[in-house]
């Protein structure tokens, strides 16, 4: 876990994004590039390599969560402020779909396992912090 913690974020999550890439199994979804990815968004996401960003985003937030996350955790996490006009803006989460089938990608790749007990959510299986540790160790 130190080795993840001691990296820049934006630095890990760049090598990720490009490992996923190589590997395939990873496909963004056809409307992801027309769709916004949550309620406090204005316009859809600009960034070409979203879907993998996201994905390698969500890979770390399991390495380093406590226990199992679900959806529901993760949106909050995603989330953002939107704007109300006059008024303060308020916190929304994010859009759920996208969360959910990347999660379901990076199971079918192997890197994430839902658990029942004690706690429902999704977990980093072995081969998901194998991977993580080896863009980690090639990024040092």
């Amino acid at each position: 876990m130190t080795q993840i913690m001691a990296l820049e974020p934006g630095k890990l999550l760049g090598a990720v994004k490009e490992e996923l890439k190589k590997r395939g199994e990873i496909k963004p979804h056809p409307a992801s590039i027309f769709t916004k990815a949550g309620v406090s968004n204005e316009r859809p996401p600009t960034q070409p390599d979203f879907w993998f960003i996201r994905s390698a985003a969500l890979l770390r937030k399991l390495y380093i969560a406590d226990g199992p996350v679900g959806v529901e955790r993760l949106r909050t996490a995603f989330g953002g402020r939107k704007r109300m006009g006059h008024a303060g803006a308020h916190h929304r989460k994010s859009g759920g779909k996208y969360i959910r089938l990347m999660l379901q990608q990076l199971e079918a790749a192997g890197f994430v396992a839902k658990t029942e007990k004690p706690k429902k959510g999704r977990i980093l299986t072995p081969a998901g912090r194998k991977f993580l540790d080896g863009v980690a160790k090639g990024l040092k």
